[in-house]
């Protein structure tokens, strides 16, 4: 891909290997790691305003790189690596008596247009071979029923917190997105013994600096 590879991480611990190992290619323009903050609202405006100071043009696509939760029977396990074949807000819409409307049922597109995009975005950039559904969210599950429920409305398999609003913010601006997250545990009951926070951040920058590399041969 010609321009700049826009990453975008949310803290630290999920950033600095990239930062290491990419700083020749940020020297000579190729890719640049974003450290966004945490949340959907940090993410959306560090990347705007990355988008707005540098010129979208000159960009290539952007990637988001980080941990994440897997549900119940996804089928990914803590240390597992996976891409998102698409990013959701799992939880933007209203409740009701008959259960959770997302915006497509309340009528309102979060992004306008010929096709217009509701809850889900797809991507176009897939860093991993394992694919599926990821699910960005604001308060992170804590309960094996707000788990299931996330699952039966969504299809997800990874939850995250930054991920649908950077592809929102890629799709506005019309570049490629992707998303690579290392799972660091499992996504239901909070139980931070079983938690391997370090090793899934490690594990997906490896696994996207990887994906570059092949990019580059």
């Amino acid at each position: 891909m010609a321009g700049t590879l826009v990453i975008c991480v949310s803290t630290e611990l999920e950033g600095s290997l990239l930062e290491a190992e990419l700083r020749d290619a940020a020297a000579a323009g190729t890719v640049d790691v974003l450290r966004t903050g945490v949340g959907a609202v940090n993410a959306a405006i560090a990347l705007t305003r990355y988008l707005e100071r540098n010129g979208a043009g000159l960009v290539s696509g952007v990637v988001v790189c980080g941990i994440g939760g897997a549900y119940p029977d996804s089928g990914f396990g803590i240390g597992d690596v996976a891409c998102a074949e698409s990013e959701c807000y799992g939880d933007l819409g209203a409740a009701s008596p008959e259960g959770f409307l997302d915006m497509q049922k309340l009528g309102f597109p979060v992004v306008a247009g010929e096709t217009p995009l509701y809850n889900e975005f797809p991507l176009q950039i897939f860093p991993s071979a394992r694919r599926a559904r990821f699910v960005t969210i604001n308060t992170c599950t804590g309960s094996d029923e707000a788990a299931a429920a996330l699952v039966a409305r969504t299809g997800g398999a990874v939850e995250n917190m930054e991920g649908a609003a950077i592809a929102h913010v890629a799709a506005v601006y019309g570049l490629p997105a992707g998303a690579i997250r290392g799972v660091s545990n499992l996504a239901g009951r909070r139980d931070r013994a079983s938690w391997r926070v370090k090793d899934a951040a490690v594990a997906a920058q490896q696994a996207l600096l990887g994906w570059l590399r092949d990019q580059n041969r």
